[in-house]
């Protein structure tokens, strides 16, 4: 069984990654600036770059069916989607910018919300290969 920690030890850190690759890097302006614009077709660009790039942790966590890898790809896009437009619902109706601790607060927020996500994509992961 202790195989089975180093391999979701892994694919947080792969999910880590990921998440900044896609958050930081891959972002660009026309998905920042249109995510708190529902159904905009800027934060489906987002949350499709980060559902497509999510299956690098089947490298190291194999789901159990296609099934389970469907239903972790719907999920994670429908709550990524939903947490960065509810982060900048927050940030935008308060008016918040850099300058304020509640931007910064909202940012942190999303950021734990997101981690939390990877957290439960492992744990699906992980109940898949030890059934």
């Amino acid at each position: 069984m202790p195989h089975i920690v180093l391999l979701a030890l892994a694919a947080i850190a792969i999910l880590m990654l990921k998440h900044a690759i896609a958050d930081f890097y891959l972002q660009t302006p026309y998905q920042y600036l249109n995510k708190g614009r529902y159904g905009h077709p800027g934060g489906f660009v987002h949350a499709g770059i980060h559902t497509a790039l999510t299956p690098l942790v089947y490298l190291v966590l194999v789901p159990g069916s296609l099934l389970i890898a469907g239903a972790l790809a719907l999920g994670e896009f429908v709550l990524h989607y939903h947490i960065d437009w509810l982060k900048e619902q927050v940030t935008q109706r308060n008016g918040w910018t850099t300058r304020d601790p509640g931007f910064w607060h909202a940012l942190g927020t999303d950021q734990l919300v997101h981690g939390l996500t990877y957290l439960g994509i492992v744990a699906v992961l992980v109940m898949a290969a030890a059934s």
